[in-house]
């Protein structure tokens, strides 16, 4: 069924001999799944774009109300198909389908039902409800795995409420400490004018679980995340699937710029220390420096105080996210924008101003496992056979490179991981009107029972099953 060659950097790669499984007749039932996305979309929905009950996008920040609603559906859903079900200290949820042999540790399908503020119905929902559906499957064929399958719920995938994406996931990989994590505050206060922490918000909803949140304690045999792209290669392409080997190089920032409150109407130009200003050129700087490396350069939230239209403003703070597929380049765009932005806040904003950096988050470019890129592209080539083929050259499936960063950038660091794409269309997330089919769901989902099998049995037949 599969035999070793010799991988990359002296790894064994698995790869697979083209032939029927046993598991070959199991198929997803697209029905079901897109009507479990919809029900799980009830909680949080918002942003109506249409007539439809379904034309809605969300806003379920996560810790907030509807998260935990959300959550509770997870749980009731997981444990009516048998699997054990637990919580860890970050909140995330944990259902374990046992296999032959129920000691090993679990391959997991694992993504993320928090959502941006102003988000759709398919950024991370569709990875947590393909999990579900095959899980699902399983259950219904009762179909013996090898060793065990799970899904997991990550928390906070995307930091739009609390300030750190896939915070979870890295306490979890031992990245990130779990202290920083809970005493991270939201980013903006709620309504009795606090910004509560995630320690605090994981209480209040019934979250902080007990479970160590650790690899260590919570070990994974692999990690497969199915996601839609969120961009609009797949779709220009006319391609169905895409076999991520790999995430882009990021970092998250932070910058406070600090000058002083003067009246608008009496303070000549030259004796400003004017914070805005500086911060409007920080901005255009660092586009200007992403654009000469290939790179990209972000700019989401500005805040600035006092806020009034006759003052300026004493203290500006923006966040800066960066980005390049080179580790090397992403720190060479670092360095050139720190040196930058240090002279335009001394020299080319009146009088000068102070700068602050506060890193949030480093996350390394990403090079996912071979043997689950293996089990992905088998699994797609699978899938993809008898579909019509639309593309130039015949080919359904894509290998890619993720430009988002994703709870599986952390699980990788501790185990074997990969990630499949689905279509968007028009390549747009983040955003309401985020869709992606439900024959495209289905084909994601269909890949993800595939590869997740292969690598069960492969793990097996190869005695990493421990």
């Amino acid at each position: 069924m599969g035999s070793l060659i010799n991988g990359v950097n002296g790894q064994h790669a698995l790869t697979f001999i083209k032939m029927k499984h046993d598991f070959a007749s199991l198929k997803v039932n697209q029905n079901r799944l897109v009507d479990a996305i919809h029900s799980s979309s009830e909680y949080g929905s918002a942003h109506r774009y249409g007539d439809d009950a379904t034309e809605t996008g969300m806003a379920r920040l996560s810790l907030n109300d509807a998260d935990k609603q959300v959550r509770d559906w997870f749980k009731v859903n997981v444990e009516s198909l048998g699997c054990v079900y637990s919580v860890d200290q970050m909140g995330n949820q944990f259902a374990i389908r046992p296999g032959k042999n129920s000691t090993a540790s679990p391959v997991m399908m694992g993504s993320h039902l928090d959502t941006q503020p102003t988000g759709g119905r398919y950024d991370g929902i569709l990875g947590v409800n393909a999990g579900l559906e095959v899980l699902k499957v399983l259950h219904e064929h009762k179909f013996e795995s090898e060793g065990s399958i799970g899904l997991v719920n990550w928390t906070n995938e995307e930091g739009a409420r609390f300030p750190m994406m896939a915070v979870a996931s890295g306490v979890w990989a031992e990245a990130v400490p779990l202290n920083k994590a809970w005493n991270l505050a939201e980013v903006s206060a709620s309504e009795d004018g606090a910004k509560k922490t995630m320690k605090e918000e994981l209480e209040r909803i019934g979250y902080l679980g007990k479970q160590k949140a650790s690899y260590k304690e919570f070990p994974f045999a692999a990690h497969f995340e199915l996601h839609i792209e969120q961009g609009p290669i797949l779709e220009m392409e006319k391609r169905k699937i895409g076999v991520v080997e790999g995430a882009q190089a990021f970092k998250w920032f932070e910058i406070t710029v600090r000058g002083r409150d003067t009246h608008a109407g009496t303070t000549p130009m030259n004796a400003r220390m004017d914070s805005m200003l500086c911060a409007a050129k920080l901005i255009v700087q660092a586009n200007k420096i992403a654009k000469e490396h290939d790179g990209l350069a972000t700019t989401g939230i500005l805040n600035m105080q006092p806020g009034s239209v006759n003052t300026m403003a004493h203290t500006v703070t923006f966040t800066l996210d960066i980005r390049h597929k080179s580790d090397s380049e992403l720190s060479e765009i670092e360095k050139q924008c720190r040196a930058q932005f240090q002279y335009i806040a001394e020299n080319d904003s009146e009088k000068g101003c102070k700068l602050e950096w506060n890193e949030l988050v480093n996350s390394p470019a990403v090079n996912f496992h071979e043997d689950c890129i293996a089990a992905v592209r088998d699994s797609a080539i699978e899938v993809c056979e008898d579909l019509p083929q639309t593309s130039n050259d015949g080919q359904l499936w894509k290998p890619m490179i993720s430009g988002a960063g994703h709870d599986s950038c952390y699980t990788s660091r501790r185990c074997p991981t990969s990630m499949i794409f689905t279509v968007t269309k028009d390549g747009v997330s983040h955003n309401p009107r985020e869709y992606c089919s439900p024959e495209d769901c289905a084909l994601g989902a269909q890949t993800l029972l595939g590869a997740v099998l292969r690598y069960d049995r492969l793990r097996a037949e190869h005695g990493n099953l421990q």
